[in-house]
């Protein structure tokens, strides 16, 4: 069955319906970006009770702007993290004009865009000098097995070597443990 099949079906649960996607429900060969007129994934994240949920995100600046990778935005980011009990921060990153962390559910009723759009305007409500706009969307990826939390933090790590910034990834001064998140 075709997505446009699902659509007129009443079965495509997508993000356009306010309905939070059910996997059970896609077809094997759908691809959301050849639908007409899609441009972004859709959003939210398939919290199962079979295994943890951990997500991987990566929340940029507007236009790219480098100014995160600074101590007292750190420091401010971390307070904010530590203010909210609805998800809870594991390791994390910060590059000039991006973050990488992971992330876990607490509270099961507070998606992970809203906890993202609260923590962005926390952070913005402080005014920090030389702080800039957050970029509206983020990325999000859930993980599906333990290998890949290791896997993405030791690619994350490896950032600001790529990027020139430090020889070891340990010498970063931008990055940390808030939470351990068990799988």
């Amino acid at each position: 069955m075709s997505p446009s099949q699902y659509k007129k079906r009443g079965k495509f649960l997508g993000r356009r319906y306010g309905v939070p996607p059910i996997i059970d429900f896609m077809p094997p060969d759908y691809a959301p970006f050849e639908e007409p007129g899609r441009k972004h994934p859709a959003r939210g994240v398939l919290i199962s009770s079979d295994q943890p949920t951990i997500v991987f995100l990566t929340v940029c600046t507007q236009d790219r702007q480098p100014w995160l990778a600074k101590q007292n935005v750190h420091d401010a980011l971390k307070k904010i993290w530590l203010s909210t009990d609805t998800w809870i921060v594991g390791d994390y990153l910060l590059m000039p004009d991006h973050i990488h962390l992971f992330c876990a559910p607490r509270d099961l009723n507070v998606t992970l865009q809203r906890w993202v759009s609260y923590w962005k305007r926390e952070f913005s409500c402080l005014h920090l000098p030389e702080a800039g706009e957050w970029l509206r969307n983020f990325w999000d990826t859930r993980l599906r097995r333990s290998e890949n939390y290791t896997q993405k933090w030791n690619y994350v790590r490896e950032n600001p070597v790529r990027a020139g910034l430090v020889k070891q990834p340990d010498d970063w001064p931008f990055q940390g443990r808030m939470n351990i998140l068990p799988w």
